[in-house]
């Protein structure tokens, strides 16, 4: 069974996606792109993933469809997709909305990982965000992680209008390699797009960026261009 390759806009640096657990993501965020293709199955695992040769010298996001990190999903569930991931010689994306749990997992995942959250703004935005954690919550998780040494990442997306100076101070206590940074890219009808978030203007971005940039590395994903116009 060959590994999905990245596509559409999938960060840059990653080559492929593997995906042991499916179907509808406890989170339930309003704006997920899995719900453009209407109702999703019930969360399952996939025993027939674990026959997938990953290969060797790749940049994988392990949990790209459904985030295997849920407070639903079983353990016996990520220990299996751990077990076949660290036989091969791979560095392996974990992006979850509930890092807390990831660190239960870190002693395997450590030395071949970069773990990372999603912060949309720095607002708890019940409505939107659904059975996620807070977006402070992430932040504590993250920020006991990155205290292990493991590399993490953040990624501001699909950015939401928030406070520049809480969101900066939010993002840097995940003491983040990179920030990524993107915008909705929901399915469009009749020239709007579906979720109607609330989002932040040109001007507020490039302040944001700017001060970002004082601390790590920002990368602008393409489904920014929209609002930088």
């Amino acid at each position: 069974m060959p590994l999905n390759t990245a596509k559409g806009n999938m960060y840059s640096f990653v080559s492929d996606t593997f995906n042991t657990i499916k179907g509808a993501c406890f989170h339930d965020c309003s704006y997920c792109y899995m719900k453009r293709w209407g109702k999703l199955k019930p969360v399952r695992f996939d025993e027939k993933e674990l026959k997938c040769d990953l290969g060797k010298n790749k940049f994988i996001f392990v949990g790209s469809g459904c985030d295997m990190f849920a407070e639903n999903i079983p353990n016996e569930w990520i220990d299996k997709t751990i077990d076949h991931l660290i036989n091969h010689e791979n560095q392996y994306l974990f992006q979850s909305k509930n890092p807390q749990k990831i660190l239960k997992f870190l002693p395997a995942i450590k030395n071949q990982s970069v773990v990372c959250t999603t912060i949309e703004t720095n607002f708890w935005l019940n409505v939107i965000m659904r059975n996620s954690p807070s977006p402070i919550k992430r932040v504590e998780a993250m920020n006991n992680i990155a205290g292990t040494g493991i590399k993490t990442y953040v990624t501001i997306e699909p950015i939401m209008s928030f406070d520049v100076k809480k969101l900066t101070e939010y993002v840097s206590l995940c003491m983040p390699a990179q920030v990524n940074i993107g915008a909705d890219s929901g399915h469009i009808e009749n020239h709007k797009l579906v979720f109607n978030l609330p989002e932040p203007n040109k001007q507020e971005i490039l302040e944001l960026i700017s001060e970002l940039e004082k601390f790590t590395v920002v990368k602008l994903k393409s489904n920014l261009n929209r609002l930088m116009k």
